[in-house]
């Protein structure tokens, strides 16, 4: 599997610059210039930064903001401050959303907000292309498996137009049911030597997301708590309570999940790498703050371990906040035995 050098180890700098209200507070305030050093004193290589398409482009398209970019660019300089890299992840563009609240649709069957998703990332290529040091993630979590056809179309046009002004930028693209392990064999075949297969990995789901109040429409009781590691049977037997739709590899595991979870969904991934010849990247692990923080330790112990097996390069969720954050109160006692293993 080919390398994807300079984003081993990484964090999300997740609510910053999407999923926010966008107020001059939170786009100023959120994260600090000293938030940086922090990160970089962890012993991490680079941060993942999502960014909203609102943020960079007028509410019809047809003009470019430059306070938004220039935002971007003060990102981009306090990484290079502090020796890190840095992932520009457009995790909402104009007509979809991984989060149906958002109400963005019609992304997949218009070709009018393919084009101005064309037009936005040529404008960030030209502005932040050519660096070693920054790579683009085309969209983040493309959701239902219908999609899959159209967007793989889409994201092997923009990558061809992408190239036309950075031959080498390192491009990220992800496939169906939100980035999951399972949907990488349904990606295109990479144009050239600087794509690269990204997924995200929550499993076992329950346990990373329970009691999350976003899943409570979808049948996640507000109450529920699991522990890691745990039995196979409990685990299938409350998911199949909770939730209709079921699906994906940890469907067809049993015994007890612990560190096999990841042996065997990354194992398939790192096989179909190989045989593509193509980087692999986790862009999204962690675990929600309702979980017990000596489980949550377990987990990330775990997961860790299989990632530096098959040297797998990542960043966890999140840095500060939005219920995952590594920073905050509720991870205090037992953070520093989680950041090693980031």
């Amino acid at each position: 599997m080919r390398d994807f050098a300079g984003f081993k180890k990484g964090v999300n700098l997740g609510g910053w610059f999407s999923q926010c209200d966008y107020s001059k507070e939170r786009l100023d305030g959120f994260i600090k210039e000293d938030d940086f050093s922090v990160i970089a004193s962890w012993g991490l290589d680079h941060v993942r930064l999502p960014i909203d398409y609102n943020i960079l482009e007028s509410e019809d398209g047809s003009s470019y903001l430059e306070e938004g970019f220039a935002r971007i660019q003060r990102a981009v300089d306090l990484c290079r401050k502090n020796s890190l890299n840095i992932i520009l992840d457009l995790h909402k563009t104009a007509g979809y959303s991984f989060d149906t609240g958002e109400n963005q649709t019609g992304f997949f069957d218009s070709p009018d907000l393919q084009e101005r998703f064309y037009r936005l990332w040529l404008e960030i290529a030209k502005r932040f292309g050519n660096n070693d040091d920054i790579a683009f993630e085309l969209l983040n979590e493309v959701t239902d498996k219908a999609f899959s056809e159209s967007w793989n179309r889409i994201a092997t046009e923009c990558i061809k137009r992408i190239r036309t002004v950075c031959p080498k930028a390192y491009i990220l693209i992800g496939g169906y049911w939100n980035n999951s392990i399972d949907a990488l064999p349904d990606l295109p075949l990479p144009q050239d030597d600087f794509v690269v297969y990204n997924f995200h990995c929550y499993e076992p789901f329950l346990f990373t997301h329970q009691a999350a109040s976003w899943l409570e429409p979808i049948g996640m009781r507000p109450d529920f708590a699991i522990s890691f590691p745990v039995d196979s049977k409990i685990y299938h037997d409350n998911m199949e309570k909770m939730f209709k739709q079921y699906i994906g590899s940890m469907k067809t595991m049993d015994g007890i999940f612990d560190e096999s979870v990841f042996e065997t969904l990354f194992s398939k991934a790192v096989r179909l790498a190989e045989e593509r010849n193509v980087p692999l990247y986790c862009g999204e692990y962690g675990v929600i703050n309702k979980a017990e923080p000596e489980a949550t330790v377990k987990w990330f112990e775990a997961i860790h371990s299989v990632f530096e097996k098959y040297k797998i390069g990542r960043a966890a969720w999140t840095y500060r906040q939005m219920d995952f954050g590594l920073s905050d109160e509720h991870l205090h006692a037992v953070v520093g035995r989680i950041i090693p293993l980031l």
